[in-house]
C-alpha cells in the first residue's frame, strides 16, 4: 500500500482524466509509477556501463541482435 500527496494541479490534472477516460485514478498512477521504473533502471545500467568503461554497442548491431532489421 502506498499513500501519496499531490499538489492540488496534480490531482486536478488527474481527476480529469479519470472522467474522461472512465479509468480509476490509480490506474494511471501505476503506469505513470512503472513508466518511472523502468526509465530508472534503464538510466542505471547506461550509467553503470559508462563506469565500467564497457564498450559501446552500435544502433545497428543493436537492430539486428532484436531482429529489428528493416
Amino acid at each position: 500500500m502506498l499513500t501519496v500527496r499531490l499538489s492540488p494541479e496534480l490531482e486536478a490534472r488527474l481527476n480529469k482524466l479519470a472522467k474522461r477516460t472512465g479509468r480509476p485514478k490509480a490506474y494511471y498512477a501505476k503506469k505513470a509509477i512503472a513508466e518511472f521504473l523502468d526509465e530508472q533502471e534503464d538510466y542505471l545500467i547506461a550509467v553503470s556501463r559508462l563506469e565500467d568503461q564497457l564498450p559501446s554497442i552500435s544502433l545497428d548491431k543493436v537492430v539486428k541482435r532484436l531482429g529489428l532489421e528493416r
